[in-house]
């Protein structure tokens, strides 16, 4: 049975190659079980705008607009609540690539990617997840290990944790690549009741993802700035 409007993933595309456009919007209209396209832009303007406007569930982002980096806007967009971005992207440049993740994208998928893949990492970010490779979520973390990254000590926030927060936030700390339905099943909980309990956690210790709150978790505290 297909979901109602209000129970699909609501997809805004922004990619200024009209061919590429009219390919994600065949490929992702065409999941009757819970997607739908809700916007298409070609520039940065448009993307700003239609992300306020319609409030997505999931930006698919290409970095390279009209020869403009969409760098530029993705932590405007990042930051528009209920919001994540996907980076689709034909370029194989790490830094740009990590520098993506660094201001908000949730993932990062190629433009030569299978249609399966494409779809797989936009339910996934949704979900909360990330959908990066091994060697850049390694990257990011060591980038965010750096001074610059590290969130201040908060001693308090830890202890205002529960029990089973604190146990979360030891395995991720033990294995911070983790996806949801692994830690889940160590749990014993759905992946529904993790992401619940995800959210407590960040705004408990006032992270916004799980970066943050790996770096949050396993910086030394004589490492942190006290801000």
């Amino acid at each position: 049975m297909t979901p109602p409007p209000s129970a699909r993933i609501r997809v805004l595309l922004v990619d200024d190659h009209k061919t590429i456009l009219w390919g994600l919007d065949r490929l992702v209209g065409s999941e009757a079980d819970g997607m739908e396209v809700v916007g298409a832009a070609s520039d940065m303007a448009g993307a700003l705008a239609l992300t306020a406007q319609l409030a997505p569930d999931v930006v698919v982002l290409d970095l390279d607009l009209n020869g403009s980096n969409s760098l530029d806007i993705l932590p405007t967009l990042a930051a528009a609540p209920g919001t994540r971005v996907l980076v689709l992207s034909g370029t194989r440049d790490r830094e740009q690539l990590d520098q993506a993740v660094l201001r908000g994208a949730r993932g990062v998928v190629g433009k030569d990617a299978a249609p399966e893949i494409m779809l797989k990492a936009i339910r996934k970010v949704h979900e909360g997840e990330l959908w990066l490779e091994h060697g850049m979520l390694g990257r990011i973390f060591e980038e965010m290990r750096k001074p610059a990254h590290i969130p201040p000590p908060q001693a308090d926030r830890l202890a205002s944790l529960t029990l089973k927060e604190r146990k979360i936030c030891q395995l991720l700390a033990d294995g911070g690549g983790a996806v949801n339905k692994a830690l889940a099943e160590q749990l014993y909980i759905s992946e529904h009741t993790l992401r619940n309990h995800l959210t407590a956690i960040y705004h408990k210790l006032g992270v916004t993802n799980r970066l943050d709150l790996y770096i949050f978790l396993t910086t030394p505290p004589n490492g942190r700035h006290d801000g």
